[in-house]
C-alpha cells in the first residue's frame, strides 16, 4: 500500500494487500531456479523485504534500505520474516524497531545484501552473478534451494538427516554423475538435468 493511499480500507482489503505482499515472497522462496535482486535507489518496507526474501543481491552503492513503517505507528510484519530469516534476529529488529534507512554498506554488513558495486556496474555483476549460476546444474540447484528453505523449520538434529537424505538422492542423479565425471576428466560438465 502506497502511504498516501493508506487511510479507509477496510481489515478486508489490508488482508488482500498483505496476501499480494506473502505470494511474492512464497514465490521467489519456492522458485525452482535462484532469484538475484538487483537494486538501484530505496528499498524500503516491503522492497526491503523481498530484497532479503531473494537468494542473492546485488547493490549499487547509492542504494539504500529500511523498514520505516514504526515511524507512522505502524510494524513491517511481513517484512519482518524475510528479514529475521536472512539477516538474524538482533539485525533485523533493529531495522525494523528503530525505522532508520541504511546504506548499501551497511546493508552488506549486516547481510541483507550480497555485494555492493558502483552504480554504473548494477547490471553488469548483476548478470555476471546470473551467468556464474546458469553455468551450474539445474537438479543441484532445485534440490539444495528446496531443501535449504525446507531445513529452517526442522531442529539441528532432523535438518541433518534431511539434508543428509536429500544430498543422497542428489548424488543419484545424472548431473551429479556427470559433474564428477567431468571434474575427473578435467573438462566442463554437459549437465543433464535430471
Amino acid at each position: 500500500i502506497d502511504i498516501t493511499d493508506f487511510e479507509g480500507k477496510s481489515i478486508l482489503e489490508y488482508r488482500e494487500w498483505i496476501g499480494m505482499m506473502d505470494e511474492m515472497h512464497q514465490t521467489i522462496a519456492n522458485m525452482m531456479k535462484p532469484v538475484i535482486a538487483s537494486v538501484h535507489g530505496y528499498a524500503v518496507a516491503n522492497g526491503a523485504g523481498l530484497v532479503a526474501a531473494c537468494d542473492l543481491a546485488v547493490v549499487s552503492e547509492d542504494s539504500k534500505f529500511g523498514t520505516t513503517a514504526i515511524n507512522v505507528g505502524l510494524f513491517c510484519m511481513g517484512p519482518a520474516v524475510s528479514l529475521a530469516r536472512h539477516m538474524g534476529k538482533k539485525r533485523a529488529l533493529e531495522m525494523l524497531l528503530r525505522g532508520n534507512i541504511i546504506d548499501a554498506n551497511t546493508a552488506e554488513r549486516y547481510g541483507l545484501v550480497n555485494k555492493v558495486v558502483p552504480k554504473d556496474k548494477l547490471e553488469e555483476e548483476t548478470m555476471k552473478l546470473a551467468r556464474e549460476l546458469a553455468s551450474k546444474s539445474p537438479v543441484a540447484f532445485q534440490m539444495g534451494k528446496k531443501s535449504f528453505y525446507s531445513m529452517w523449520d526442522m531442529n539441528f538434529g532432523d535438518s541433518l538427516e534431511y539434508m543428509g537424505e536429500v544430498f543422497a538422492r542428489l548424488c543419484c542423479t545424472e548431473d551429479a554423475q556427470e559433474g564428477v565425471k567431468a571434474f575427473l576428466e578435467k573438462r566442463k560438465p554437459e549437465w543433464k538435468e535430471r
